[in-house]
């Protein structure tokens, strides 16, 4: 039968395809109004040695033309140069089906993004509409060589900028976008990165990286709002999730990022839940939720410095287990330091200064860490408002609090070495 001259509608041609009547989905079946579009139908190999750039991007332009639709990625290895996606277009990857990023550094077009020198994304879309990426495929950045060129100039301070790499899947001022069912896996840099985009559904996605993989953060939602993220399993080299809104010495007009529930989620290696330390545009309204961190060197942190900071308010975490995370609460305004070397003189406020408050952590275990943390605010910007409730934390140093004011019920920290509890200049602590 051949598939690519017929069509169906598309919850028909699904059955077909699964009951064996179609070796593969046609190219295009209509479902009230809505196409699918078989990447194999417009010449893709899915073989892992020819490149099947131009026909995944026929594919999704054809699907496009159709009024949108789905693009299938059936089982194989579709070896690719960046693609974009387009409105009303949902990247749907099978079971056995990866998309795996060329090794060509010269596939990667130097451009301009989130306002600096960058690399174009594996995946992308930009001022689109009800986009998606589902499945139960894999998307392969096959980041390794990329990681090796960041550690030779690790060494001489030439990081970021002067040496800029590809994120994987980056959603640019998009909206009604939804990401499920798929593994994101060894990107070059940032995995997953919503920017200045509103309404985002990440759900149970894996988000995978080695250990000792340089800057591989999972999910960085940047300057965007109403967003969902649940059921997220991270084990990568960077923050397991870092919400970022402004990049640092941003020179202004930086959008906040906003409305973000966080929710049962499991993060493993990497520098835990973060919000910061590029948040020049501020963030509110963040909740996070039925998290268990294993072996992350960080469960909680908030930071930023004097160049990248603003309102970060009105945050609430709750129901956290952690085990043998190297800190476990983290409220900085020093980064990347945690906590000041000696004393602070006060600053003059800037519109980058970072204002920490209305902070509530609730229902915290934590046992085998190396150290409970810090809440440090800045002399000229105090962080306020923290509420400690049924927090119990057992590490070997203690929780140590300066220009903060914080108080608790039910906080019980444990430390082998020194006080349970430290307070520098500028505490207001009230346990």
């Amino acid at each position: 039968m051949r598939s690519s001259t017929l069509c169906f509608p598309l919850a028909l041609a699904m059955v077909l395809f699964g009951s064996g009547l179609l070796t593969t989905l046609p190219d295009c079946a209509a479902a009230q109004g809505k196409a699918v579009c078989n990447v194999q139908s417009y010449g893709a190999k899915g073989d892992g040695v020819i490149k099947d750039t131009q026909a995944i991007q026929s594919a999704i332009d054809a699907c496009e033309q159709k009024g949108g639709g789905t693009v299938l990625l059936t089982a194989g290895t579709y070896l690719s140069a960046p693609i974009m996606l387009k409105s009303n277009i949902n990247l749907h990857l099978e079971k056995g089906a990866t998309l795996l990023g060329s090794k060509d550094e010269a596939d990667y077009a130097k451009i301009t993004e989130f306002r600096a020198p960058g690399r174009q994304a594996l995946v992308s879309a930009a001022d689109a509409q009800n986009v998606s990426i589902t499945g139960q495929g894999v998307i392969d950045g096959a980041g390794q060589g990329w990681w090796k060129m960041a550690r030779s100039y690790r060494g001489s301070g030439a990081m970021g900028f002067d040496h800029p790499r590809p994120r994987l899947v980056v959603f640019d001022h998009c909206r009604h976008v939804l990401v499920e069912g798929v593994t994101i896996q060894n990107s070059p840099m940032w995995q997953l990165v919503p920017y200045y985009s509103d309404d985002v559904t990440v759900r149970n996605v894996k988000v995978l990286a080695p250990a000792n993989s340089p800057n591989t953060d999972a999910i960085d939602p940047f300057s965007t709002s109403n967003m969902v993220i649940d059921h997220v399993y991270a084990d990568v080299g960077d923050d397991d999730i870092a919400i970022k809104s402004g990049e640092p010495n941003s020179t202004g007009n930086d959008s906040p990022s906003r409305n973000i529930t966080i929710s049962n989620c499991t993060f493993m290696h990497g520098h835990g839940l973060s919000i910061g330390s590029e948040i020049a545009g501020g963030a509110e309204n963040i909740t996070a939720e039925h998290i268990q961190f294993d072996g992350t060197s960080n469960g909680i942190r908030v930071k930023a410095n004097r160049d990248r900071g603003n309102n970060v308010g009105h945050l609430v975490f709750r129901d956290l287990q952690m085990k043998n995370v190297k800190n476990t609460l983290v409220i900085s305004e020093y980064y990347p330091r945690i906590v000041p070397r000696g004393e602070v003189a006060p600053a003059p406020v800037t519109p980058l200064t970072p204002h920490f408050h209305d902070i509530k952590i609730e229902n915290l275990t934590s046992t085998g860490s190396s150290s409970a943390g810090a809440i440090f605010g800045l002399p000229e910007s105090p962080v306020t408002g923290v509420v400690l409730t049924n927090v119990r934390i057992s590490a070997m140093q203690g929780l140590t609090i300066g220009y903060a004011q914080v108080t608790g019920t039910n906080v019980h920290v444990e430390a082998v070495h020194g006080a349970p509890i430290t307070d520098l200049a500028g505490a207001k602590a009230s346990f």
